[in-house]
Order: C-alpha cells, then structure tokens, then sequence
C-alpha cells in the first residue's frame, strides 16, 4: 500500500566545526521539515550526534542537507550508521 514506506533509523557522528554555528538547530529545522523523528545533541569531544527515523527516502535527504550543514559550520566528516527502526521516538528534539 502507498505511503506504507518501512521505516528505518540512522545513526550519524558529524565531525569539522559544527558546535557554535547553530548546528543542532539547523539539523532540528530539517528533520521537521522532512517529518523525521529523533534527536540532535552536541558531543563533548565537538562532534555532533543525529539520531532519526523515517522512510529512507526522507533520511537520505536528511543526510544531504547534514553534509551541507549551516552557513557557518563546515563538516569535515559524516560517520554514517543505518539500522532498523526502534520507534522509540513520537517527535525530533534538541537534547543536552
């Protein structure tokens, strides 16, 4: 049945500078704006975590636009990791 798309998850490590340039918000912005759920959170070695589930059509995108990242970040590197979908998540959220 259309629009009955398996859900999946994936899991990412962004590395470059992406703390302090408004990483978590610009990756919160994308994820509601695909409809994905999850979260975002900055590591405390600098990298940033995104954890989110959706069809793998709108992670993918998700994706794209994480590599790109926001005027002022510059990534260096995107650790990719895809699994099955948990559920576990109802919304996306900023967490600490």
């Amino acid at each position: 049945m259309e629009g009955q798309q398996e859900h999946q998850r994936v899991h990412l490590i962004v590395s470059g500078r992406v703390q302090g340039v408004g990483f978590r918000y610009y990756a919160y912005d994308e994820a509601i704006r695909l409809g994905v759920v999850g979260y975002v959170r900055n590591l405390y070695n600098r990298d940033v975590e995104v954890v989110a589930e959706g069809t793998r059509e709108k992670l993918l995108e998700l994706v794209r636009s994480i590599r790109r990242g926001p005027a002022f970040a510059r990534v260096v590197e995107v650790q990719e990791n895809w699994e099955p979908a948990t559920g576990q998540f109802r919304e996306f959220r900023i967490t600490f």
